[in-house]
C-alpha cells in the first residue's frame, strides 16, 4: 500500500473531491481525518471508510476560515491519531458566481477567507511537525481558474490565483526539508459545486440545465466533466513516495482545457 503508516488530514472531506481523496488514501493504508463544516457529511465518509477498509477514519468539524477552528482541528487530529498529519489536503472551498460590479464585499471576503486564508492557516499549522520529522506532503486543491480568468467568477478566480502563489512560495521554503507542496487545478468536476454552477448559468442565461451542462462540457477538448476519482488519483501520486520529485507545481486535471 502506497500510504501505509501515514496520517492524512483532508479539509472539505465530506463530499465530492475531498470524499474521493479520503477513500483513495484509506484504500492505500493511510489513517484519514476528514474535516468539514457539516458533521453529518464527514461522519458518513468515516463510516464508508470503516465499512470498506481496515484503517482508521476520524470525522472533525472545522471552519477553515476561522484560525481557532483550524487549531482545534489539528489538535484533535494529533490527539486521536497519535501524531500530527503527514499529509495535508487543502480542499475546503466555495465557488459563488456574480458579475464583478455585483460582487458584494461579503462575497469577496468569503472567497478569500475560505479558499485562500483557510489554505494558509492549515498549511501554517501542518508544516512545523512535518519539518521536524523531515517528511510531509501538502496538496492544495486549486482550479484552472487559478491560472486563467473568466467572467462572473472574479472572487473565486482571485482566491485560487492566491492559492497558487502560496503553493509556490511554501514549496521553495521547504524544498530541502523532505516536504513537497503542490497544487491540483481541476476543471469542471462532476460534483455538487458544478451542479450549483449549472443552476446559476441557467438562471443567468435562460438555458435549460441540460443545455448549460453541454456548454460546460464543450469547454473541454474531451467534451466531458472530470470525475472526482481522477483528481484523487493525482492526489495519491503527490502524496506517495513516487511523487516526491513533483514539487511546487500546479497540475491541471481538466481534459486539456488549459494547456499550461
Amino acid at each position: 500500500m502506497k500510504l501505509q503508516g501515514r496520517i492524512a488530514l483532508i479539509t472539505g472531506g465530506g463530499r465530492g473531491i475531498g470524499r474521493a481523496i479520503a477513500l483513495v488514501f484509506a484504500r492505500e493504508g493511510a489513517q484519514v481525518a476528514v474535516a468539514a463544516r457539516s458533521l453529518d457529511q464527514v461522519e458518513q465518509v468515516a463510516r464508508e471508510i470503516a465499512d470498506h477498509y481496515t484503517t482508521n477514519a476520524l470525522p472533525i468539524v472545522c471552519d477553515v476560515s476561522d484560525v481557532e477552528s483550524v487549531e482545534r482541528m489539528f489538535a484533535r487530529a494529533t490527539q486521536n491519531m497519535g501524531r500530527s498529519p503527514d499529509i495535508l489536503v487543502n480542499n475546503a472551498g466555495i465557488a459563488v458566481s456574480a458579475p464583478l460590479t455585483k460582487t458584494s464585499d461579503e462575497l469577496w471576503r468569503q472567497h478569500l477567507a475560505i479558499n485562500l486564508s483557510g489554505t494558509f492557516y492549515c498549511t501554517r499549522a501542518a508544516l512545523p511537525p512535518m519539518i521536524e520529522r523531515g517528511w510531509g506532503r501538502v496538496i492544495n486543491i486549486a482550479s484552472i481558474a487559478g491560472k486563467i480568468g473568466a467572467p462572473y467568477i472574479a472572487a473565486y478566480s482571485a482566491s485560487k490565483h492566491g492559492v497558487l502563489g502560496l503553493t509556490r512560495s511554501a514549496a521553495l521554503e521547504v524544498a530541502a526539508k523532505g516536504i513537497t507542496v503542490n497544487a491540483i487545478c481541476p476543471g469542471y468536476v462532476d460534483t455538487d459545486m458544478t451542479t450549483r454552477a449549472l443552476e446559476n448559468i441557467a438562471k443567468r442565461t435562460g438555458l435549460r440545465e441540460e443545455q448549460a451542462l453541454e456548454s460546460i462540457k464543450q469547454m473541454s477538448p474531451q467534451n466531458r466533466l472530470v470525475e472526482p476519482e481522477e483528481v484523487a488519483a493525482l492526489a495519491l501520486l503527490l502524496a506517495s513516495e513516487e511523487g516526491r520529485g513533483i514539487h511546487g507545481q500546479a497540475i491541471n486535471v481538466d481534459g486539456g482545457t488549459v494547456l499550461y
